[in-house]
């Protein structure tokens, strides 16, 4: 196919694709008439002279083979036709508008949106917050949940990302680790008693993160032969884990980092200290296709300082 040819394709295949749209100039020179209710302040607020307003007008009732206004005196009024058109399209442009407002918002408050998982959130993000906001007031945070089972894509500015550190078009950087350790709750133990030995785990109630084959893994580690006999319940993900161990359910093995707090405090203990390692990580994430405002740069930074990166 020479040049010609397929210029004479691409055109054939554009005006098929519009042919059942509108003159979007048009349209746009009605909706302002409809709504201001004259051809000159349309004018002024398109910026156009109002014999062109009219032009877009006539336009576009040649487009419908309909009249959308009528003549009253020297000035014009809708006719019924355009009032019903214009009711059509008023919640088009409204919603035009609103978007466009909200782009432009985000820009003036300097937003940057960071995506993560629930638990990172409450056990190390929102815990150190605020040292960042006072250090940079002027940048608006906004905080999303990242959906952990579905790592393709998302529209965060930057994402904190549990697992390997590999994700197909994101720029991954390991921000904390994500060793677990076995902890139970302080009630638990005074109820229970010490435990002085992995043994002895054995015998107490064991909750499960995620998975179940972990317990039986550690296990393995510190050299414990017996095979894990109990279940235990199971739950999704880290913060549902944690109400199972504030609640006295039982022991778990949780990521060190994300229950700093909570081991500080004294309401959770942890056992032992022996920690075992399953191969993934915390990670801050950056789209490779895109680049980071300069606020976001910040926020980047912060993490990086906060994690003891920097």
């Amino acid at each position: 196919m020479n040049k010609t040819e397929q210029s004479l394709t691409l055109s054939a295949f554009a005006e098929s694709r519009l042919a059942n749209d509108p003159p979007l100039r048009a349209v746009r020179a009605f909706e302002a008439i409809a709504r201001l209710g004259s051809v000159t302040q349309a004018a002024q607020e398109l910026a156009i002279s109002p014999s062109a307003v009219s032009h877009q007008l006539k336009v576009l009732e040649g487009y419908l083979q309909m009249p959308l206004t009528e003549r009253q005196g020297r000035g014009l009024i809708l006719s019924q036709q355009g009032r019903d058109y214009y009711r059509s399209i008023r919640a088009a442009f409204n919603v035009l508008r609103q978007a466009t407002g909200h782009l432009l918002e985000q820009v003036q408050t300097r937003q940057v949106t960071i995506s993560l998982i629930p638990l990172f959130g409450m056990g190390w993000f929102i815990p150190r917050l605020p040292g960042f906001m006072r250090a940079n007031p002027q940048t608006e945070i906004n905080v999303v949940y990242a959906n952990h089972r579905n790592y393709l894509s998302d529209a965060s500015d930057m994402s904190i990302r549990f697992g390997n550190g590999q994700w197909a078009g994101y720029q991954s950087e390991k921000l904390i680790s994500g060793q677990m350790v076995p902890v139970c709750s302080r009630a638990f133990l005074r109820l229970h008693g010490h435990i002085d030995t992995p043994e002895q785990l054995l015998q107490m109630p064991l909750l499960h993160d995620e998975e179940r084959s972990t317990w039986q893994q550690w296990f393995i580690q510190q050299g414990v032969k017996r095979p894990l006999r109990r279940s235990g319940p199971m739950f999704e993900d880290g913060l549902l884990t944690l109400a199972g161990v504030q609640a006295g359910l039982g022991c778990a093995l949780m990521r060190e980092p994300l229950i700093a707090p909570y081991l500080e405090s004294g309401e959770l203990v942890k056992i032992f200290d022996l920690p075992i390692d399953d191969g993934r990580d915390y990670y801050l994430c950056v789209r490779q296709d895109g680049e980071m405002s300069q606020d976001g740069k910040l926020l980047q930074s912060w993490l990086r300082r906060a994690a003891g990166q920097e």
